[in-house]
């Protein structure tokens, strides 16, 4: 089982997208999958059609509670499973802060789980506190979506220092091993630009010590793309929602190059529902 914890510490760049989509299309290529929602403001649960009130189970009740894994998860569709969170798991931060061994109740707690998933991908929040340091201590693997201008690659720095802390003291097995360009607009001369110097950035590293050596940036960029947006309102992936959009042919060449696959023009999909259009402004 790959365990890919999708992190940044800065908001709207495509974590949870990537997160819902990327294991979408997975599952769609036979694999089963599971996404872990770390994120108290359960963008992903909500993208899946699962309403985070409160009332079912939660990441809360698994990392404060005591839960198992198995009790919380629920199947979405065909291979394809979450473990949801809630406005709770908000709470967790400050309950946790005296508990021993906070920072690897996850891994314990996966440790346990009996069910066997081909991927198990961490919908991490914006932030690096005990729930991202619980991915951290529970993966093998680091997938960082990167908006692609220069500001972003200000911030990877701190990101790849965090990674590399979590590897010396809590899990040596972490690595990162993939950064995947979202938002990406390739007529623009400084998306092209900041690419090439990640890249450059990245073959610097590769005979250091360092957890991110041999990262790669993927060749499947997600371009901007509207159907993106509009999909997390109705509840389904872009698969279901606008099977033949440019988000979903990207998500379904990143998953063929995560897999190894030749990259090639999917196969038609059926939607599931109808693209409805969104709710008119008040």
């Amino acid at each position: 089982m790959r365990r890919i914890a999708i992190i940044n510490q800065k908001g709207g760049v495509g974590k949870t997208t990537t997160s819902v989509n990327l294991s979408a299309a997975l599952a769609r290529r036979g694999k089963k999958v599971c996404i872990l929602d770390l994120d108290p403001q359960a963008h992903a649960t909500t993208h899946l059609g699962i309403e985070p009130d409160g009332e079912l189970p939660s990441m809360y009740d698994v990392l404060v509670s005591g839960r198992a894994l198995a009790d919380v998860r629920r199947e979405t569709e065909k291979n394809l499973s979450i473990v949801g969170s809630d406005i709770n798991l908000a709470a967790a931060e400050v309950e946790l802060a005296g508990v021993v061994g906070r920072e690897v109740i996850l891994r314990e707690k996966l440790a346990q789980d009996t069910e066997a998933f081909d991927f198990l991908i961490m919908d991490c929040g914006p932030s690096l506190g005990v729930l991202t340091l619980n991915a951290l201590a529970a993966a093998d693997e680091v997938f960082i979506p990167l908006q692609p201008h220069f500001l972003a690659l200000h911030g990877l720095s701190k990101l790849l220092e965090t990674t590399a802390l979590v590897s010396r003291r809590i899990n040596p097995r972490l690595r990162v091993t993939g950064i995947i360009v979202c938002l990406y607009d390739g007529g623009t001369r400084l998306a092209q630009e900041v690419v090439s110097d990640l890249k450059a950035f990245l073959d610097k590293s590769r005979s250091a010590p360092v957890p991110w050596s041999n990262a790669i940036v993927f060749d499947t960029k997600i371009r901007r793309n509207i159907k993106l947006a509009e999909c997390p309102s109705f509840g389904h992936s872009i698969f279901s929602y606008a099977p033949h959009s440019n988000g979903a042919l990207d998500y379904a060449e990143l998953a063929r190059e995560l897999l190894g696959e030749p990259i090639e023009l999917p196969d038609p999909v059926e939607p599931m529902v109808a693209a409805l259009p969104l709710p008119a402004a008040a």
